[in-house]
């Protein structure tokens, strides 16, 4: 009878699961797993750096709205997955990072690549698991599935010692779970108050975050601000839950973002928060009327309260809470009373939008050069114009200024690093979000430093045949921080800042992709239509204005401890 040990059952657990793709960089701590996904339905995406790795497992994860499986070797490769976790934790993505670590008997003797991994790792997951019995794997796997995204998704890890993968299995001891969990909880009692207190407002917004897109919200959303009238506002994942073409949409609720939403944040006097943080980017509450009525829901009880008094807080799955209260408010009867009722501060927030545009459009048509990046990101915006358009934003700048121009048409096509704010998510998440997408164009704009991070990445995507296009917003600069010294300091610190011309362009030709060279503001049009027709992976390069300060860069000279004084 032929033997099974601990990484054939790891690998059937991950293909009874439905497992598409594990993203991974191989190693000899793992290889127990990879010889028994070798030839089945899972396939094995290999990466250039384990942080890629994760971050393409983040991407999937955000994308599809279901856990994605990162799989890293011991020690360093560990290591080096951490920054994605980090990003994960913060973006909600339901990632299962399983790593390979040394034997259980080589422990304390020195052994290659041994580190204490599991309380480095613990803080950053919603659950950290050591598994120490080869019979016990199919178990762990079936916890990780299922605590990854029940209540609010995140990411969670596995720890595979190498001598429980290669031990044999008792199989009288094995149980095979598959535990799937369909659990959208909701206070019935606390819609109705919801109700009532809109039904006294008078400027009301509602703003939309990741839980409305992970718990697929969206057409209950539309159908609630339409029965009201009440202008709605979205954030992170959230972005496109409801389009920013739908008339009572008006895009981002950052307040940076041209537009409406330093008004609508700062006036309203009810404020439906609807599983999205209240951290920096609302000044951490602090961008909200104190006597605004304040509500918020999310599936995750610890997040209520935080930074600002809650009027009424909700546990509450985002569609079902939605679901229920547009019921009552068809009971209610008062749906058409509630539409006039906030109609003229629906026409305060459509000037407010109006007006904010206008202020932009100085920057976004920016003739000349060199190229204003807001100019850049409103080519960028012009040229992805079909509603299932993909675009990826990265850097600290460029992710600024595609943030403030972005119009998103459609849930999960538009992503960035979010709160965590960590360069280089940009390349994985275009690749998986390319992989993902076979049919949709996909777009990446980062900045010349967010790129050399992973820029080997371009390798991955000509090898794996993934023609996304990369626009590289290049100011020679870290700009971010050379910006906010030179606002701190009244100069930049050429070293660390600095990183000069280099043609990133050529590089990804030499790896037998697609490159392009602009330095017009008229010619990125042009470029965008080759790199595009070439079908190859495309590096379009854009020398941009390296003196343009961006709101990010501001905000980051004057942020908490980084004052002076």
């Amino acid at each position: 009878m032929e033997k099974i040990i601990g990484g054939q059952l790891a690998a059937e657990a991950l293909i009874d699961r439905g497992v598409e793709y594990i993203f991974s960089l191989s190693g000899g701590h793992i290889t127990p797993i990879y010889q028994f996904l070798e030839n089945t339905k899972v396939t094995i995406f290999d990466t250039r750096h384990e942080q890629a790795a994760v971050f393409m497992a983040e991407s999937w994860a955000r994308m599809t709205r279901k856990p994605a499986v990162a799989m890293v070797t011991a020690g360093p490769g560990f290591t080096n997955a951490l920054s994605g976790i980090a990003n994960a934790r913060l973006s909600n993505a339901p990632v299962i990072l399983i790593s390979g670590c040394v034997g259980l008997e080589s422990t304390e003797k020195l052994d290659l690549q041994d580190m204490s991994q599991l309380p480095v790792i613990a803080p950053m997951v919603k659950k950290a698991w050591v598994c120490h019995l080869p019979e016990r794997i199919p178990e762990f796997i079936d916890m990780a599935f299922r605590t990854a995204i029940s209540g609010r998704p995140g990411p969670v890890y596995l720890e595979l010692p190498c001598d429980v993968l290669n031990a044999t299995v008792d199989m009288s001891k094995v149980k095979k779970l598959h535990t799937e969990i369909v659990s959208k909880p909701v206070d019935l009692e606390s819609v109705k108050k919801v109700a009532d207190i809109i039904a006294q407002a008078k400027s009301p917004i509602v703003i939309a975050g990741s839980g409305a897109w992970y718990a697929d919200a969206g057409s209950e959303l539309v159908e609630f601000v339409e029965k009201t009238g009440i202008p709605a506002l979205t954030m992170a994942s959230g972005r496109g839950v409801i389009p920013d073409t739908h008339p009572l949409c008006f895009e981002s609720a950052l307040a940076i973002r041209p537009g409406a939403a330093l008004i609508a944040n700062m006036s309203s006097d009810c404020i439906l928060f609807l599983g999205s943080r209240l951290g920096l980017f609302y000044i951490f509450g602090d961008i909200f009327r104190k006597d605004a009525k304040f509500i918020q829901v999310d599936i995750e009880e610890s997040e209520i309260g935080r930074n600002k008094n809650v009027d009424l807080g909700i546990v509450s799955d985002i569609k079902s809470f939605l679901k229920e209260l547009n019921k009552v408010i068809d009971s209610n009867g008062n749906s058409a009373a509630l539409q006039n009722q906030f109609k003229p501060w629906v026409e305060t927030v459509k000037k407010a939008d109006a007006d904010g545009k206008a202020q932009a459009k100085e920057m976004w048509e920016k003739p000349g050069a060199p190229i204003h990046p807001m100019r850049l990101a409103k080519e960028v915006n012009d040229y992805m114009n079909r509603e299932d358009d993909i675009i990826i934003a990265d850097g600290g700048d460029t992710q600024t200024w595609m943030g403030m121009t972005r119009t998103v048409r459609k849930g999960g096509t538009y992503m960035d690093s979010g709160l965590y704010g960590c360069l280089a998510v940009g390349l994985p998440f275009a690749n998986a979000a390319k992989l993902r997408n076979p049919d949709k164009r996909v777009l990446l704009i980062i900045g010349d430093g967010s790129v050399g991070f992973n820029f080997m990445e371009f390798n991955t995507a000509i090898r794996k045949k993934l023609p996304i296009v990369v626009v590289v917003a290049n100011d020679t600069l870290w700009g971010m921080i050379a910006h906010s010294q030179q606002l701190r300091l009244g100069h930049n610190i050429k070293d660390g800042t600095e990183i000069g011309k280099v043609h990133y362009e050529k590089l990804v030709e030499d790896l037998g992709g697609f490159g392009a060279y602009v330095e017009k503001p008229e010619d990125i049009k042009p470029a965008l239509d080759a790199a595009f027709k070439s079908g190859k992976t495309a590096c379009i390069n854009v020398m941009i204005d390296p003196s343009t300060i961006s709101p990010g860069s501001v905000a980051l000279a004057n942020l908490g401890g980084y004052k002076v004084g």
